[in-house]
């Protein structure tokens, strides 16, 4: 009986074959006793229909673009798209990149009859919240991210009443990196909220209490009694986000006015590339942007080299840190070039306050964000 079936399938045309498989497929799955795990049913569906999302923060750049196609194309599809059904197909919740190369590899596309493997996410998650959740956790467990597509989505989440505490739960993050993306954002209301007042406490028990506007003119004595309600490193140092000088010089916009991207990207090349024009911005920033200092390199979790090369372009050019793609246009040898730079320069400052020094890979917090640019 199940080889008349299969022979029966064999014989039809391909769309037909693949519909039938498919609809063999889910009915397996309904019976199955992993019919609760998305992988437990993958179906082939025509690339057409799979299309991206416009949440997704992780960004590949081009030599990640091409390994990956070049480990599809010699391994084939080894890992699903992760969609959700939508009246014109289907939307990528995770696998974008791998749905490019689907698209636009003609060998790919051409060996997968123009179709791509795709999974489809549990029913409960449903919600364009909960999907927006799933990209950020499959990108997160891969430690890719970016730092200003993440702050858009942690205010859209807000804005759909989202807690801060169900967004740290559901995105794997800590009240102090919500905090960091909506301050990132420039939206002062975004952070007045009482979650946000909750993460500079340490007891559960504060929400009737009369909290006290932290500002920089407080005490040490003050400043040592909330910082570590946060982190359990001493040495960590905030700032009200109206004290960065960074975001008055522009580091956060998402453009400067009269460049193109391309300009922009380039600024960061030739600035880069330079180690000299490097070193002596890096320098400028360190004197001049103290505040910015402080937030950024007192704060291990995130990359501290990546922050000095972006915050030298911008204050050498203005340029925003959206545009930080320049980064991948640099050889090997230039990158490293570039972070020897980052990494002494981090290191004077820090030794300067009496902190002990980075080593490269604490520099870029291998394991929270993989990607140094």
């Amino acid at each position: 009986m199940l080889q008349q079936l299969v022979d029966s399938i064999a014989a039809l045309p391909i769309a037909e074959r693949v519909a039938a498989i498919n609809d063999v497929k889910r009915a397996m799955h309904a019976i199955s006793p992993f019919c609760n795990e998305p992988v437990d049913c993958v179906e082939w569906v025509p690339a057409s229909e799979v299309f991206a999302n416009e949440y997704n923060p992780n960004k590949v750049a081009p030599p990640e673009m091409e390994l990956l196609e070049v480990s599809i194309t010699n391994d084939g599809y080894t890992q699903p798209i992760v969609t959700w059904p939508i009246e014109a197909g289907r939307e990528v919740v995770d696998g974008f990149h791998r749905s490019r190369v689907g698209k636009e590899s003609a060998l790919v596309s051409q060996r997968v009859h123009g179709y791509l493997p795709v999974v489809t996410i549990r029913g409960e998650q449903q919600d364009k919240s909960d999907r927006i959740a799933s990209t950020i956790r499959h990108n997160r467990a891969r430690g890719k991210h970016q730092v200003d597509a993440m702050s858009e989505i942690v205010l859209e989440l807000k804005a759909r009443n989202w807690t801060n505490r169900r967004i740290a739960k559901e995105l794997g993050m800590d009240e102090d990196e919500i905090l960091r993306l909506c301050q990132v954002s420039g939206l002062q209301e975004m952070f007045l909220d009482q979650d946000f007042s909750r993460a500079w406490e340490a007891e559960d028990d504060v929400l009737g209490a009369e909290f006290i506007e932290i500002t920089d003119e407080i005490s040490e004595e003050e400043r040592d009694s909330v910082r570590t309600a946060n982190t359990s490193d001493p040495n960590r140092v905030f700032h009200t986000f109206d004290k960065w000088e960074c975001v008055a010089a522009g580091m956060h916009e998402s453009k400067k006015d009269g460049w193109t991207t391309e300009q922009c990207e380039q600024a960061y090349v030739d600035l880069l590339t330079d180690v000299e024009a490097f070193r002596a911005a890096a320098d400028q920033v360190i004197a001049h942007w103290p505040n910015s200092c402080e937030q950024n390199l007192t704060n291990t979790a995130m990359n501290r080299l990546a922050w000095i090369g972006q915050a030298s372009v911008c204050y050498t050019h203005g340029v925003p840190a959206k545009f930080c793609g320049g980064w991948s246009r640099l050889t090997d040898e230039q990158k490293l070039a570039a972070n020897a730079v980052a990494l002494d320069v981090l290191n004077e400052w820090l030794s300067v306050r009496g902190i002990d020094a980075a080593t490269a890979e604490e520099a870029v917090s291998i394991g929270r964000q993989v990607e140094i640019y």
